[in-house]
């Protein structure tokens, strides 16, 4: 893997030979990875894991036409072949009126912002082993956890480094390091399986093995004899776990593509209140150890703080240049890409702000509830809002959490759903997309 002042060089030099070749225009994405892990399973060691690599992808424009190749091989010899099949196939593609870099003006200029995202450290194996053994051993020992599937303990560091024609260049380095316990509690068909995990960009930020294995085993143990509740329509209450994909349903919605292929429920809603007042969704890319944190978009476009929704009202869609162009609008900063294909558009820490009521609030805001904790099945119509999934979770009685309900399906639209939630306080950043509590005060409950 290399550095990212080497990567930076190795794809601006890319972009001059696509240009000497005799594109009309290029980019260049190098991406290097470099990750380890161990997985351990009643004490012994599963697996171990050790890999490096790198590739570049390499753009290049004949007009209206495009194509992207990429390599692992970064030998000059290589590089050069390179050029020769991308310019070679970006001659023979369909004529795209979209296509193109992005608007000069919009790329990000001077130096970098400062993301915090690489602690430079690199454990070595008997360290994840140690760790990965540590969040086991404290797993297994919760009284009613009968077994294991296994902890795992991983770090990477990955280097991405873009250069454009458009006068664009610019890398950086984050690391990531993860733990995670996966237990079974009680005997025979009465078994309930559940787990913890995390990621950080920083060794300092991940949860200690302990915390890992206490709430991966009490997870586990809480789920034991579930039962189905009556179907009908009951309040639901999104644990932390599981409300984040509401976002995901949300940023799917808005993208540019969706709305340009008009294939999003929210294809209208432009400039209109979808979610109650006070609800604030943002995208943070410049967020500190941002587990998705960016300082330059997959087009060298500069980014920003962003409110999704405000007040409410949803106030802009995210589109890359492709799909800017087709909507009339200006890129939004959210390109993402891997170095094999053109981008695409992504949030990045996207997260629902908090609310003003408590957890506690939440749970007792009604006589009965259903508190779901895990989610089955990928059941959401992305053009008409419909919304179908598997749930696990528990009853909630009077504001307590009461006997475990697996089995059992809910069901609703998101335009409703979103229109009625109520996101809660306890808003903790953990993963590149977070959101507290929901509830959400009427959903169908009915039988898997």
């Amino acid at each position: 893997m290399q550095s990212p002042d080497q990567a930076k060089i190795i794809a601006e030099n890319l972009v001059e030979r696509g240009i000497r070749a005799g594109a009309t225009a290029a980019d260049a994405l190098y991406v290097g990875e470099r990750s380890s892990g161990v997985q351990v399973r009643l004490g012994e060691i599963d697996s171990l894991s050790r890999s490096e690599g790198e590739q570049i992808g390499l753009r290049l424009f004949a007009g209206q036409r495009s194509a992207t190749v990429a390599s692992s091989d970064l030998s000059d010899e290589a590089l050069s072949t390179l050029v020769e099949r991308c310019r070679a196939m970006a001659r023979e593609a369909p004529e795209d009126p979209f296509v193109g870099l992005a608007p000069s003006d919009l790329l990000h200029r001077g130096d970098l912002p400062a993301l915090d995202s690489d602690d430079r450290h690199d454990p070595d194996p008997e360290e994840l082993r140690a760790r990965a053994l540590e969040a086991e051993q404290v797993a297994l020992a919760v009284e009613g956890v009968t077994n294991s599937s296994g902890s795992g303990a991983s770090a990477s560091a990955t280097t991405v480094a873009l250069a454009t024609s458009g006068g664009f260049s610019g890398a950086y380095r984050s690391s990531a390091h993860g733990l995670s316990a996966v237990v079974i509690a009680g005997e025979g068909a009465t078994m309930q399986r559940d787990y913890a995990a995390q990621s950080a960009r920083h060794i300092a930020d991940l949860d200690t093995p302990v915390e890992i294995g206490r709430s991966a085993g009490a997870r586990a143990v809480a789920r034991l004899n579930p039962t189905r509740p009556k179907p009908g329509k009951y309040p639901v209450i999104f644990d932390p776990r599981v409300s984040l994909t509401l976002l995901s349903h949300f940023a799917g919605a808005i993208s540019g593509s969706a709305i340009a292929s008009k294939t999003s429920f929210l294809q209208e809603k432009l400039g209109q209140a979808i979610f109650s007042q006070g609800v604030t969704i943002v995208d943070d890319p410049l967020r500190a150890r941002g587990l998705r944190a960016r300082p330059f978009d997959g087009e060298g476009v500069r980014v920003s703080r962003q409110e999704l929704v405000s007040n409410g009202v949803l106030t802009t869609w995210i589109a890359e240049s492709a799909s800017a162009r087709q909507l009339g609008i200006q890129p939004t900063g959210h390109a993402a890409r891997g170095a094999a294909g053109a981008p695409g558009a992504s949030p990045s820490n996207l997260y629902l702000a908090a609310g003003p009521h408590s957890r506690e609030e939440l749970l007792a805001a009604f006589p009965e509830a259903v508190l779901v904790i895990e989610l089955i099945g990928q059941g959401v119509n992305a053009v008409t809002g419909d919304y179908s999934r598997g749930a696990v979770g528990f009853m909630v009685r009077g504001g307590e959490i009461a006997e475990p309900v697996s089995e059992i399906t809910i069901a609703s639209n998101l335009l409703d759903m979103f229109e009625t939630l109520e996101p809660g306080s306890d808003l903790e950043f953990r993963r590149g997309i977070d959101a507290p509590t929901v509830l959400i005060p009427e959903m169908t409950v009915g039988a898997a």
